[in-house]
C-alpha cells in the first residue's frame, strides 16, 4: 500500500488510547503489541496500518530475504552467513497481513519436499512471518485465528524465531515482529495463551458526540474523494509525528525506572492478582516508554497509572464470561498506598531547557488542515472527563424477550420453594434469576468422524493429529507420509536406474498424510424458558448448568447458539456465533413465565441447524434441550412436540436432553423426548463431570443401535 493511498495517523478523529497505545509500540517494540478491542467501524484497521508510516526505517542486509540486520546479521540465517563487510540496504518498515483464512505454509513458509527427498537440497520460501521480521504483522479479526496458526504465532513471538520442519527437514530463520491484532469480542473470544502474549490492550468504541461524528464522516469522505490529496493536507502532521517517535527512541536508553516506579509496579500487579511475572514487565517498559514519549528521562506516577490502564485489563480475565476491564479506584488506592511506603520518591524533572508534556495526545499542538487538532482529542471525546482516557462502557442490548402479557401463565412455583407454600399468581411473568456456580463438565461429542473446523471436541479429519493412513496428494504436498513413499517408490528403482545409496523418488510415488484430530462443532442450546421451569432455584441451576456447558463450549472452539421457548412461542435469542460470552449475558437475562411450547422450540431449533448447514457442511451440530419434557398450549401439544422431535432425529442430529425434572415425584417427559430425538438424556446432576462418565458413551451408543436399526 502507498503511502498516498494510506489514510494518515494524525487525521485520525479521537480514540486517544488506542493512537496512545501504538505509539509507545513504535517508541519501544519491547513493550510487546497491541490488542484493539471493540465494535465495528471504529478505526481499528486504519489506525494500525497508518501505524507502519511513522515507523524509522529497516537497514538491512543486500539481497537477503529475511531481512538481516548488517550490524548484527543472524548467524543462521537460511540465506546466510553474510560477509562481515558487504553492500547494506534500506527499506520501509513493513506491515504485512495475516489473512484469517491462511495456510500454515503461508504463514511460516514452504519447504518443497519433493527436491528435497530427490535432490537432497533445501529449498524453502519464506512465509508472512519472515516478510514481518522486524516490522509489524497485522491480524485483523485475530480472534477467528485457526487454532494451529495462533500456536505458530506463540511459539514464534515467545522464541523471536520461526522453525519449518517436514519428516526431518528444518529450517529456522529470526521472526522478531510487533504483533498488532483486532477483534470484535461479539464474534468470540481469544485463547488465555494468546491474549497474555499481547503487551497492551486497548477497548475502542465509537463515539456519542454528534460533532465528532460528523468530524470523521467529513474527513473520510475527504479521503475517499482524492487520498492523495487529503494525505498531502497532513503530511506536515504526519513528518512531525514521525520526528517525535525518533526522539522518543532516542531518548529512551536514557529514561530512568527508579525503585520507586518499580515497587509501585510491583504493588498494582500484586493488588489485581496479575497472574505470572510478564504483567510486571511490560507495564516497567510501558512506562518508560511513556516517559519517553512525552519527552522526560524519569518515570512518574501518572506513566505507572497509564502502563496499568494499557497493560493490565486483559490479564485480569479469569474466563470468558468477566469483562475485561480494571476498577480506576482501586488502582488510584494502590499508588497511593505504594506512595506512602515511599516517602523519599521526588517528582521527575523535565531535561533541561525543556517542559514537561502529558502523555496520551501524540500528535502535533497544532491545528490540522480539517480544522482538528491533528489528531489530538477534539472537544467531547471523553479526555478529560476523569475517565483517565479510557472509552466508557458500552451498554449492549441484553437481547431479553419483551414482557409479554400471559393470562395463560402456569405457576413457577413448585412445593416448599414458594415461601410458605403459597404459589405464585399465575399471571405475573418471573424476572431474570441468577445462574448458579458453574462447574466442570465432560464433553459432550458428535459421533462418527467429521471434516469441520479444527477444535476439540469430536474427532474428525484434520491437518494435525495423529496419522491414521496415506494417500495420493490432490494438490501440493504438504504432510508427507514417509513410510508409504519409500514404499511406493521402493519397486521402481532398478527400472529407473538407481546405482548409488540415493533413493530415486519421483511425483507419482509422494504419499500425502491422512490425520486424525478433534473438531469444534455447532453447539445449539434449546432452553425451556416457560413457567414450569420458573421456580427460582430451579432456574437457576438450569442456568449454572447451561453456563457450564458454554464454558467448555468455548475451551473447544465451538460455535454456540440459544434458543429459547416460552408464552406462546419459540425465539433466536442469539444467532450461531463464536462469542460464548455474548450467549451468557442473553441467558442471564432470560425471564420465565408462560405456557411451554417445546414443539415451538424444537422447530426454530430445526430451522436454525438447516441454515446453518447451508452456511457451513462441514460444522456438525449437536443439540442440547433444557427442559423437564412438559408441552403445554395450542392443540396436541406433546404429539406435536413428538413429530418436531423427530425432524431431528430423521436428520441423524446428535442431542441430549438435559432433564430439569426435580420432586418427588417424576415423570418421565424428558426421557420420552430425548427416545423421540433418538439422543440421550441426563439429568442436572449427572451433567457434571465426576458424575458423567458413560454419557458420551450413550451418545455414540444411541447412534449406533440407530444406525444398525
Amino acid at each position: 500500500m502507498s503511502t498516498s493511498s494510506r489514510y494518515p495517523f494524525t487525521a485520525i478523529v479521537g480514540q486517544d488510547d488506542l493512537r496512545l497505545a501504538l505509539l509507545l509500540n513504535a517508541v519501544s517494540p519491547a513493550v510487546g503489541g497491541v490488542l484493539v478491542r471493540g465494535e465495528k467501524g471504529t478505526a481499528k484497521s486504519t489506525a494500525v496500518r497508518a501505524l507502519a508510516a511513522l515507523l524509522p526505517p529497516v537497514r538491512t542486509v543486500e539481497g537477503c530475504r529475511f531481512s538481516c540486520d548488517p550490524a548484527a546479521p543472524d548467524p543462521g540465517c537460511p540465506d546466510g552467513p553474510h560477509p562481515a563487510v558487504g553492500p547494506d540496504g534500506e527499506r520501509a518498515a513493513r506491515m504485512v497481513e495475516l489473512p484469517v483464512g491462511a495456510s500454515e505454509d503461508r504463514l511460516v513458509g514452504a519447504l518443497d519436499i519433493e527436491r528435497a527427498l530427490a535432490e537432497g537440497v533445501k529449498a524453502f520460501e519464506p512465509g508472512l512471518l519472515a516478510d514481518a521480521h522486524r516490522g509489524i504483522l497485522y491480524v485483523d479479526e485475530v480472534n477467528l485465528l485457526h487454532d494451529h496458526l495462533i500456536d505458530l504465532l506463540l511459539d514464534a513471538a515467545a522464541m523471536g524465531a520461526s522453525y519449518v520442519e517436514r519428516e526431518g527437514v528444518s529450517v529456522r530463520h529470526a521472526a522478531r515482529f510487533l504483533l498488532v491484532g483486532t477483534m470484535n469480542p461479539e464474534e468470540g473470544e481469544l485463547r488465555p495463551q494468546l491474549l497474555d502474549r499481547f503487551g497492551l490492550t486497548v477497548e475502542v468504541a465509537a463515539s456519542r458526540e454528534p460533532d465528532q461524528r460528523v468530524e470523521v464522516v467529513r474527513r473520510r469522505l475527504a479521503f475517499e474523494d482524492d487520498p492523495a490529496a487529503f494525505a498531502g493536507r497532513w503530511s506536515g502532521e504526519e513528518a512531525g509525528l514521525r520526528e517525535r517517535v525518533a526522539a522518543a527512541r532516542a531518548l529512551l536508553p536514557r529514561v530512568r525506572l527508579g525503585d520507586g516506579a518499580l515497587r509501585r509496579i510491583a504493588a498494582v500487579c500484586a493488588a489485581f492478582e496479575v497472574d505470572g511475572m510478564r504483567g510486571d514487565l511490560v507495564m516497567a517498559r510501558t512506562a518508560t516508554a511513556l516517559a519517553a514519549w512525552a519527552g522526560r528521562t524519569e518515570v512518574a506516577v501518572e506513566d505507572v497509572r497509564q502502563a496499568a490502564l494499557l497493560a493490565l485489563p486483559h490479564r485480569r480475565r479469569r474466563n470468558p464470561f468477566d469483562a475485561p476491564g480494571l476498577d480506576e479506584e482501586k488502582l488510584d488506592e494502590v499508588l497511593r498506598d505504594a506512595a506512602a511506603d515511599d516517602p523519599e520518591d521526588e517528582p521527575p524533572t523535565p531535561p533541561e531547557g525543556q517542559a514537561p508534556e502529558e502523555p496520551g495526545g501524540g500528535d502535533d499542538d497544532g491545528p490540522g488542515p480539517d480544522g482538528g487538532g491533528g489528531g489530538r482529542p477534539d472537544p467531547g471525546d471523553g479526555a478529560g472527563d476523569g475517565s483517565g482516557g479510557l472509552p466508557p462502557q458500552r451498554t449492549e442490548d441484553s437481547g431479553a424477550p419483551a414482557p409479554e402479557d400471559a393470562p395463560e401463565a402456569l405457576t413457577g412455583a413448585e412445593p416448599g420453594e414458594s415461601g410458605g407454600g403459597t404459589p405464585r399468581p399465575a399471571s405475573a411473568e418471573q424476572q431474570a434469576v441468577a445462574a448458579g456456580e458453574p462447574f466442570r463438565t465432560k464433553v459432550l461429542s458428535v459421533p462418527g468422524l467429521g471434516a469441520g473446523a479444527a477444535g476439540r471436541r469430536s474427532r474428525a479429519r484434520t491437518e494435525h493429529g495423529r496419522t491414521t493412513g496415506a494417500t495420493r496428494p490432490e494438490g501440493a504436498l504438504t504432510k508427507l507420509h514417509l513410510t508409504a513413499t519409500v514404499r511406493a517408490a521402493a519397486p521402481h528403482q532398478r527400472a529407473r536406474g538407481r546405482s548409488g545409496r540415493g533413493l530415486v523418488v519421483r511425483r507419482d510415488d509422494l504419499r500425502q498424510a491422512t490425520r486424525e484430530g478433534r473438531e469444534g462443532n455447532l453447539v445449539l442450546f434449546v432452553v425451556d424458558a416457560s413457567g414450569s421451569m420458573a421456580a427460582r432455584r430451579r432456574m437457576g441451576a438450569v442456568k449454572g448448568a447451561v453456563l457450564s456447558l458454554l464454558l467448555d463450549a468455548y475451551q473447544r472452539r465451538d460455535k454456540v447458539g440459544l434458543v429459547t421457548f416460552r408464552g406462546r412461542e419459540a425465539e433466536v435469542a442469539l444467532p450461531p456465533t463464536s462469542s460464548v460470552d455474548a450467549a451468557a449475558a442473553r441467558l442471564q437475562a432470560l425471564p420465565t413465565g408462560g405456557r411451554t411450547p417445546l414443539a415451538a422450540g424444537l422447530l426454530k431449533a430445526h430451522d436454525v441447524l438447516r441454515v446453518e448447514r447451508l452456511r457451513d457442511a462441514t460444522r456438525r451440530p449437536l443439540l442440547v434441550v433444557v427442559t423437564d419434557g412438559r408441552a403445554t398450549g395450542g392443540p396436541e401439544p406433546v404429539a406435536l412436540a413428538g413429530r418436531a422431535a423427530r425432524l431431528h432425529a430423521a436428520e441423524a442430529t446428535a442431542s441430549v436432553v438435559v432433564d430439569c425434572e426435580t420432586g418427588p415425584v417424576r415423570l418421565g417427559l424428558a426421557g420420552e423426548l430425548a427416545r423421540e430425538l433418538r439422543g440421550t438424556a441426563v439429568t442436572l446432576d449427572e451433567l457434571r463431570a465426576e458424575a458423567l462418565t458413560g454419557l458420551v458413551k450413550d451418545v455414540t451408543d444411541h447412534h449406533r443401535a440407530r444406525r444398525a436399526a
